[in-house]
């Protein structure tokens, strides 16, 4: 197996890497990443493409004696760039990869974006048959497009894809991040302009967490998946017979239940919370279609998410950086 990773400086990228090189299954399994702004350490069976995923030759050369594809590269809110990254440079990534005589496999990593993510109400659980549902920016029609068009390809041309839809990822101390009304939060929303300026600064001295409240006024349930089971159901989807042109939700067994998530907090940090109100809607995505087909287990749940973020100790090298806002 020789595999291309784009997108392959990222969180999950580099942890697919690591993951594959690392496994004794994968002992002959080469890989390629396509690097742009950024670039990875050497290793014996890891070479570097350098180039924009905009250039069809750059595209071309990528994939030149490829088995599989994982296709990680995204653009978020930047509408100067985002149609050229992640619309056309998914097209020339295809084109060459079903004119490839050694191709075999597409994994293509979408997104929650795609189907509405908190801001579409869904009266069900998200199922992999949900109707796309963008909500208002570049970023999530981005992600439909990019879901159709590998779909597309497949009835155009046979093509041999799998599509792994994940919520918002997360590693390391991220979870911890994205709840902070501090200078460090990670992510949105932004808890310190939903509350008055006063409230901000005491929430973010006493490391007050958010009870973020959906339209109804319920506690929100918001989807997510860490970094490792993601990269554990891309492993097996480069393989899976049954994964072929099939879309999988990769995502935890339950949503974050942010009113579970303040009790837990409270209880075992000794936490304060403050009540969020939002019109964001409360959604669970159901990944059973990934646990039947793929023989896939998230091993994080709530509390995982929880222990692994807190107790995660950030060295003073490792400095998180914002590389595409949204």
């Amino acid at each position: 197996m020789r595999i291309l990773v784009t997108g392959a400086t990222g969180k999950v990228g580099r942890a697919l890497i690591t993951a594959v090189l690392a496994d004794p299954d994968h002992a002959a399994t080469e890989i390629r990443a396509l690097c742009h702004n950024r670039t990875l350490a050497e290793h014996a069976r890891l070479s570097v493409v350098r180039g924009s995923i905009e250039d069809r030759a750059v595209c071309r050369a990528a994939v030149e004696g490829i088995t599989h594809v994982v296709h990680l590269a995204t653009c978020k809110e930047v509408p100067e760039t985002v149609m050229d990254v992640t619309v056309k440079g998914l097209f020339w990534l295809l084109e060459e990869f079903r004119a490839s005589p050694t191709a075999e496999r597409f994994v293509l990593i979408g997104g929650d974006a795609g189907v509405g993510h908190f801001f579409r109400r869904h009266p069900a659980p998200i199922t992999e048959d949900a109707p796309h549902m963008a909500y208002p920016g570049c970023y999530a029609l981005s992600k439909v497009l990019e879901e159709v068009m590998v779909a597309q390809f497949g009835i155009q041309y046979g093509l041999d894809w799998s599509c792994l839809r994940a919520p918002w990822i997360m590693e390391k101390d991220d979870f911890k991040a994205s709840l902070s009304f501090g200078p460090d939060r990670f992510g949105g929303p932004d808890w310190s302009a939903m509350v008055s300026p006063a409230e901000a600064k005491a929430c973010a001295e006493s490391a007050t967490v958010p009870l973020l409240r959906d339209a109804d006024g319920a506690p929100l349930k918001r989807n997510f998946v860490h970094a490792d089971d993601l990269v554990a159901a891309i492993i097996l989807a480069l393989a899976e017979p049954k994964a072929r042109q099939r879309l999988y939700n990769i995502c935890m067994d339950a949503p974050v239940d942010y009113g579970e998530l303040a009790g837990y907090l409270a209880r075992s940090r000794g936490l304060p919370s403050i009540d969020i109100n939002s019109q964001f809607h409360s959604n669970w995505m159901d990944n059973a279609r990934a646990r039947y087909e793929l023989g896939w287990r998230p091993r994080y749940d709530l509390e995982r998410l929880v222990e692994s973020s807190w107790s995660y100790q950030r060295d003073a090298d490792d400095v998180r950086r914002v590389w595409y806002p949204g």
